[in-house]
Formats: structure tokens, sequence, C-alpha cells
């Protein structure tokens, strides 16, 4: 049980300025994505922050597989490099029961990760598609004061002031099927639901005119909607929906054995964490973090290499190679020794 701790407290020392390092610098690419898009849409800090909190899951599912992996290396040629693990081994704890204490840690952990990768993507891109879709038509919708020609959907649109989002003095004119409608209205309020663009008007009258007759209404609020375009984003409603429809639809297929694969990651290369980082200080140099930076290149060129081409069928084919090849390599190296 102490050596449980222990080794978990190594880990933690390794672990978290890794991953804090990744973590930063992914999230300073993922910043200046996000600011380029003030050159398009106009955002303040809380909006910043928002399109921010959407891409936290993609920062971790980049990062935490690679720092997991990496760090359970270099903590086991740590104590390497200590002989600490040479006494571990004397005590009869072997490569393999050393494999079987980090075996729940990297098994919670590629839960974790398939719950944020399958699960939580496809729901933060979706809600920053729908937010950078609001925030374009709302930005594409500029009218301006005392100007004529201005339209809203279908209705030519002309306001005296306005203040922010509030407008006074609106006129709105439409014809459609040889019928005339115009509204005159105090003052109108823009709101943007989603990408839903709708006025309310405030204190106006409403004529519809035709050959024959003209009506008038008098109101004390009505609602006016945007007919521009609708959306193109494909509604979101459940994690389990979303993926069965993109399978029978037969796209992004590829991001889904990608996103299994790179979770299973950490589990599947216990057998490299011990190869690498058991080592004889005393004949042999400590090139464990050279070791898996390798194994992390090798291991994702292959998932989009293959997994690509063969879709689903990546899903058993790659583990089976990976966890096969690492065996071997394991069985020719560290199982000799120890």
């Amino acid at each position: 049980m102490k050596l449980k701790q222990y080794l978990y407290s190594q880990l933690a020392i390794t672990f978290f300025p890794i991953f804090l390092g990744l973590y930063f610098i992914t999230s300073i690419v993922f910043l200046v994505k996000i600011a380029s898009l003030t050159s398009i849409i106009t955002i303040n800090f809380l909006e910043l922050f928002t399109l921010y909190a959407y891409v936290i899951p993609q920062i971790l599912f980049y990062t935490m597989p690679i720092s997991f992996f990496i760090s359970l290396v270099i903590t086991l040629s740590k104590l390497s490099s200590e002989y600490e693990l040479t006494v571990i081994t004397s005590f009869g704890l072997n490569p393999v029961k050393i494999l079987k204490i980090f075996l729940p840690l990297t098994l919670v952990l590629s839960a974790s990760l398939l719950v944020v990768s399958v699960g939580l993507i496809p729901k933060t891109k979706f809600l920053t598609k729908q937010f950078l879709e609001a925030k374009t038509k709302e930005a594409n919708f500029n009218i301006k004061a005392s100007e004529f020609g201005q339209k809203f959907g279908d209705w030519l649109i002309y306001i005296k002031s306005k203040e922010d989002k509030v407008y006074d003095e609106v006129k709105l004119f439409k014809t459609k099927d040889g019928k005339d409608q115009f509204i005159l209205s105090k003052t109108a309020v823009l709101s943007n639901d989603k990408g839903d663009l709708s006025f309310k008007l405030n204190e106006g009258k409403a004529f519809y005119i035709d050959e024959s007759e003209v009506n008038q209404i008098d109101f004390k609020s009505m609602y006016i909607n945007d007919s521009i375009a609708g959306s193109k984003i494909e509604r979101f409603t459940t994690t389990y929906e979303y993926w069965k429809d993109r399978l029978k639809r037969n796209i992004d297929i590829d991001d889904l054995s990608f996103f299994v694969l790179t979770s299973l990651f950490p589990v599947l290369s216990l057998f490299l964490v011990i190869t690498f980082g058991y080592f004889n200080p005393r004949y042999e140099k400590n090139r464990a973090v050279s070791y898996s930076l390798v194994a992390v290149v090798l291991y994702y060129v292959l998932i989009k290499a293959i997994g690509d081409s063969i879709l689903l069928h990546a899903l058993y084919l790659i583990p089976t190679i990976w966890l096969g090849a690492t065996y071997f390599l394991y069985t020719k190296t560290v199982q000799k020794e120890y």
C-alpha cells in the first residue's frame, strides 16, 4: 500500500508540470484562433470566456494522453536512475506487478477521455458553431439611422435613431401577393436567440392595404422574425443520436475512430512504459524521453494513416497490432533482465 502511494506521488510530481505546460501552450493556440474571429464578429470578455470554455474538452483530449504516458515513463526512468526500481525488484515486484499498480488509474483516465472525446467534444463543437452563427448573423444585421433602402428579412426598414439594440421611430414596409403591409412603431428592441433574430415592436400601428380596402391594427407589442436565412447547422440532441446518425450516413467515421484510439493510448502503451522506464544506469543511458516521444509520434501517425483508411476496422486492428508489438518489445528487452 505504501509502495502504491509512493509511486502515485512520484507520478503526480512528474505529471502536473508536463500537463500544465502542454495545457498552457495548447490554450494559447486556441485563444489565438478565437481572437482571430474578432475580424468577423464583435465579442466581449464574457463571450470570449464562453468560447474558450467550449474548447476546454478538446484541450484536455489532446494534452492528457501524451502528458500521462510521458509522465509514467519519466517516473519509472527516474526511479531506475536512482536504483530504486532495482531495490523494488529485489523484493519480488517484477515490472508486470509495477504495471498492475498503475493499471486502474490508466483505465480511469482512458474511460474519462472516451467520455470527453466521444461525448463532450461533438456537443461543444455544435455550441461553438451555433454561437458563431448567431454572432455572424447579428453582425450582418447593421441598420443605420436615417438611411433608406435597408432590409430586415423581407421588410424594408427605416429608423430615426438607435442606441445599442434599441431603435426609435421604426417604420417597416413589405409588398407580398399584391398586398402592401406598413408598420409604424415608437420603439423596437432587437433580440438574438441563438441566431434567430427578431424585432419586438412597442406601441405602434400596422396597416394592410390591397386594391379594395385598408385594415389597421393598433398594438402594444408585436414580434417580427428574421427570415433572411435559416440555420445551416444540424441539430444536436444526444451523443448517441449524433453518432448513430453519423454512422448511418457514413460521415465523420474517421473522427470517431481517432477519438476512441487516442483515448485508449495510455492503456495500450503500458508495456512501453516499463520497456522505456526500466534500465540499468550503470550500463545504459537514460533515453526514456526520446523513446517515448518517438512512440507518441508513431502511434498518432499510425491511427491517422491507417485509421482514416479502414475507419471502424481500426478500432480492433490497431490496438491488436500495437499491443502485440509493444509486448514483443517488452519480452525482448526488459523481461529478460527482470
